[in-house]
């Protein structure tokens, strides 16, 4: 019996054969990442706590990747210009945001926004977080939290707290603090955390909520002092200062946090990668000692766990933002 010859055209029969072979070529692929640059994007200006953070990983993650991992600053709106900027990119893994609270909080803070990171990002892992410290004036007649909540219930006009501008970890922790104490406070914002700081130190205001890399200098020239730390417990580079909870406000835990992501649809494969190359990066010892020298205290984990974080803070912060009609926009 003769054979049936096909009466395709060979053009035809040669591209089915070589839309076949592709999926057998995808693991390779993912098998070689990364093989060119790398870029992360910082979305907050050079030189502050989170582009020495960038920089630190982009060392360490280049070293490891045996890949060059580049840092691109891209400021403005709480963190929300870099973010969607990196949202938008190709997610094809040379892609990674290092991201702050703005991940959790941008989405109620810009509510006109077509953008959401929630939605348009995918964790990847949590890099650290910060306790804010409440920093006063040196000759400022408050020497503990009590003594700040005392006179906000008498006379709320006369405690006013400065932050680096609406919707900034300094106003959003002391709004918390503003609920759990029940008490009232005049915000007072300023065009980023240099003026602010500027005015606090010549005691135009009362207190502001400070990261450690902002605060300590302050703190070691005696020209602010520490009354209260933002978190459950003391922060070991300030031991004698008393936390939230030892302060009798175990609700007000106000932190400055980190961690990566990558726009969403990135390779599941390549997000695993990642996070295995981050979390090694941020145990190193040289890491951690400068991490610990910032006052940043890591827990490494899954996508999946620092997913979750994400949409804890999202629903912890909303309801801040929104029961204080605080709006970034």
């Amino acid at each position: 019996m003769k054979k049936r010859q096909s009466h395709l055209p060979r053009w035809l029969v040669a591209a089915a054969l070589a839309l076949s072979a592709l999926p057998l070529a995808a693991p390779a692929q993912a098998a070689d990442y990364p093989d060119k640059p790398i870029r992360m994007f910082v979305p907050f200006p050079p030189g502050g706590a989170v582009d020495i953070l960038g920089r630190l990983m982009a060392q360490h993650l280049g070293q490891q990747m045996s890949q060059s991992v580049i840092v691109e600053n891209r400021a403005g709106a709480n963190g929300s210009i870099g973010n969607e900027a990196a949202a938008k990119s190709n997610p094809d893994g040379y892609t990674l945001l290092l991201g702050a609270n703005g991940l959790a909080t941008n989405t109620a803070l810009y509510p006109k926004r077509a953008f959401s990171e929630l939605t348009a990002l995918a964790p990847v892992a949590y890099l650290g977080s910060s306790p804010l410290i409440m920093v006063v004036p040196k000759d400022s007649p408050f020497h503990t939290l009590k003594d700040v909540i005392d006179v906000a219930k008498t006379d709320p006009s006369k405690v006013a707290y400065a932050s680096a501008g609406p919707g900034s970890s300094a106003h959003l922790g002391s709004e918390l603090l503003k609920s759990v104490a029940k008490v009232g406070m005049l915000h007072v914002p300023y065009k980023g955390g240099a003026p602010a700081i500027i005015d606090l130190t010549a005691g135009r205001v009362q207190f502001m909520l400070l990261d450690p890399p902002q605060a300590m200098p302050q703190i070691k020239s005696e020209r602010l002092r520490a009354i209260v730390v933002g978190s459950a417990s003391r922060l070991p580079l300030l031991p004698d200062v008393p936390s939230a909870t030892d302060a009798g406000y175990p609700g007000f835990e106000a932190t400055v946090w980190w961690g990566f992501a990558v726009p969403k649809g990135t390779p599941p494969e390549i997000i695993a990668r990642l996070n295995k190359e981050i979390n090694t990066a941020v145990n190193s010892p040289d890491v951690q000692k400068v991490l610990t020298d910032m006052g940043v205290i890591t827990k490494p984990g899954t996508p999946e766990q620092f997913g979750t974080f994400i949409n804890e803070q999202a629903a912890k912060w909303s309801t801040i933002i929104k029961g204080a009609n605080i709006t970034a926009e």
